[in-house]
């Protein structure tokens, strides 16, 4: 068949093919009757006529489409077609300047997208597809979280996203005013804003532009070049995807309007925002009612008494750390009424107990309780909200939010099914088995990789203060997570460490600094990883009170085998010789210089990662110990001291409770 014949059959079929799509939609709220649009996750129809794409619930998506495929592109030519949408919107979110997630106007090939992600992927996008040129998605989105994993310019702009969260260009929120003036604009505000959203197919150009009422102003906010064509299929569907985080915010869609190949049709903001008008009906129901609802806004009344006596009080320091507030009944209901058969540990602070929380996902947890009414229960608990809760690493232990109910303070983390380190270090044969040696080499690998993160990769310093095995824990492959920041300091860059008269940590893993100055730093972390180290490749822990008093020190015993030539043969007896001798070497090495007695004399968490990573090329000789090392008594009162310290205590010592994940 001739090209021009093609063309011709082409032509005469179109208006077939195309019959059942339409180019144009007005949704003047989503009450009327006949209204017809796709919602998925948790989006919903408000009784005002309000599209609600989230509310208030963590880690959830929202999803709303127009239910028909719409035609985006000729098929003759293969290139897109214009397109115009108008919508009115409001973001609302749960704490005052905090948002959580944010939405995108979405062209999708599907209205369902499927495996979406929440949080940080809004519903669009997961870990594994985040980026692929095969998603086909176009999107414009309205962000109120700062993710720096993408790039995110704030929390609070509008960005242009094809296939993936990381935007091909973002401006912060703004709009122009009638004299053509820039004003910013807080899209978190939960005030009622109109955007534009308009591709102009001939000048392959995208152009965004905002407003607080029904005037579109004369200049776009953004403009990006971009030929869409090969981004869009010939026919995709058109709609909302929103999500929530830890934190979360209601995404309202109070009106939509969109076209091809022409301008959509103007909003009245003013309008979709009127109240419903009440009928006679309505009324008439009321007033037979009237006595019914009397006798309830009594009950009510006492209802609402009480919860006042009993609400949760939220603080000025709870509004600003970011993770997400659980309510105490949440909680309750997820760990079984705080019951016995769910506890996983305790320490000094209270216990750790297993829970499942009631979302459609199922999500278990570990919550730890810390039952203290005192000012310095409260100190570290904001301290572990204000550190780890906005610490994102593959290494760390996530902590999903926190909730306060008068005396119960209760932190909520992702739940370890596989325990703590030293629960398979020093539990009997059978277990301490699993921990071959590729499993040991790549756990220490991941604790430096926590630690290079808090030290230099985070925007803060991070100082954790209690590196120990008991708070390193393993998820369900075996990965090293660190944990436990109750005692955690952050600095500035560039700030110096201040100095307390409270020494904690626990005994072993404390830098010899650390008693005579009291000042935490990134190098007595490095001590406590060192200590770590040994411990993980020998089997024992840093300081054995019962054992011979050449050996009651790990440090020293290991300095004493390596000075004999013997080396290698403080390797945990329990791997049978199953290890990389020049791996084992290697890691011994570095746990002996993170040990040094000498902070000036330890590595950095980036050498110490270099080393392990298979650089160990630049490792410095070690011939002979410290000379601390050689010349320090082992036996010199050093079992009475090892006595006179408490080694898990609230107020001198150790950290608060260590274990979020079953015990054995």
């Amino acid at each position: 068949m001739s090209k021009p014949l093609l063309l011709i059959c082409v032509s005469l079929l179109l208006p077939l093919l195309t019959s059942s799509q339409k180019d144009e939609f007005f949704y003047s709220g989503f009450d009327s009757p006949g209204t017809n649009i796709s919602l998925n996750g948790i989006a919903e129809i408000k009784p005002k006529g309000f599209l609600r794409l989230t509310n208030e619930t963590s880690r959830l998506i929202g999803h709303a489409f127009y239910p028909s495929l719409v035609r985006l592109k000729d098929p003759v030519s293969g290139s897109a077609f214009s397109f115009s949408t108008s919508f009115a919107f409001a973001i609302d979110p749960e704490y005052p300047k905090l948002g959580g997630h944010g939405f995108a106007f979405t062209v999708s090939p599907s209205k369902d997208l499927p495996g979406a992600q929440p949080s940080q992927y809004l519903g669009l996008f997961n870990a594994s597809d985040n980026g692929n040129f095969t998603n086909h998605v176009f999107a414009v989105e309205f962000d109120t979280v700062q993710d720096f994993e993408f790039f995110d310019i704030n929390d609070n702009h509008v960005g242009i996203n094809i296939d993936g969260m990381r935007s091909n260009y973002s401006v912060v929120a703004t709009y122009f005013d009638g004299s053509g003036t820039s004003v910013s604009l807080n899209l978190k505000s939960g005030d009622p804003i109109m955007a534009w959203i308009d591709y102009d197919g001939s000048k392959k150009l995208v152009s965004v532009s905002l407003s607080k009422d029904s005037s579109k102003p004369n200049s776009p906010i953004l403009k990006y070049a971009v030929d869409l064509s090969p981004i869009l299929d010939d026919s995709m569907y058109v709609g909302f995807s929103a999500a929530t985080g830890l934190l979360a915010s209601s995404h309202y869609v109070y009106g939509w309007s969109f076209k091809v190949n022409g301008q959509a049709r103007t909003l009245d903001l003013s309008a979709l925002l009127k109240p419903k008008k009440t009928n006679i009906a309505l009324i008439a129901s009321v007033s037979v009612v009237a006595f019914m609802l009397v006798v309830i806004a009594v009950f009510a009344s006492v209802y609402l008494a009480y919860k006042i006596k009993t609400r949760d009080v939220i603080e000025t320091w709870e509004l600003t750390y970011g993770p997400h507030r659980f309510s105490f009944k949440e909680l309750k209901r997820a760990t079984r009424g705080f019951s016995e058969k769910e506890v996983l540990g305790f320490g000094g602070f209270g216990k750790v107990y297993r829970g499942t929380l009631h979302s459609p996902n199922k999500t278990e947890v570990a919550v730890k309780r810390v039952s203290h009414g005192s000012k310095q229960g409260l100190r570290e608990f904001v301290a572990e909200i204000a550190s780890i809760g906005r610490l994102r690493h593959r290494n760390l232990v996530q902590l999903q939010g926190w909730c306060r109910r008068r005396g119960d303070l209760l932190l909520v983390y992702d739940y370890m099914p596989n325990g703590s380190l030293d629960n398979y270090l020093f539990a009997d044969d059978a277990k301490a088995t699993m921990l071959d040696w590729a499993r040991r080499l790549k756990i220490i690998r991941d604790v430096a990789a926590a630690l290079l993160y808090l030290h230099e990769e985070w925007e803060n310093v991070v100082i954790h203060r209690d590196v120990k095995a008991s708070n390193v824990l393993l998820d369900a492959e075996m990965n090293g997570r660190l944990g436990d920041f109750g005692l955690a300091k952050l600095y500035e860059r560039g700030e110096n460490p201040i100095t307390t008269t409270r020494v904690v940590g626990t005994l072993g893993y404390l830098a010899p600094e650390l008693t005579r100055s009291g000042r935490a730093t990134t190098g007595s972390d490095v001590f406590a990883y060192g200590a770590l180290v040994l411990e993980v490749v020998c089997g024992r822990r840093p300081i054995e009170p019962k054992a011979e008093a050449e050996e009651m020190v790990l440090v020293d015993w290991v300095w004493e085998r390596r000075r004999e030539g013997r080396g290698l043969e403080v390797v945990d007896a329990r791997l049978k010789g199953e290890f990389v001798q020049e791996e084992a070497e290697i890691a011994l090495k570095v746990g002996l210089m993170a040990s040094h007695p000498v902070a000036a004399e330890r590595p950095s968490m980036r050498d110490v990662v270099r080393y392990l990573g298979g650089d160990a090329g630049g490792m410095p000789e070690m011939s002979s110990p410290p000379l601390d090392l050689e010349e320090r008594s082992m036996t010199g009162g050093f079992e009475d001291f090892i006595h006179s310290v408490p080694s898990s205590s609230f107020d001198k010592m150790s950290s608060p409770i260590s274990l979020l994940a079953p015990r054995d």
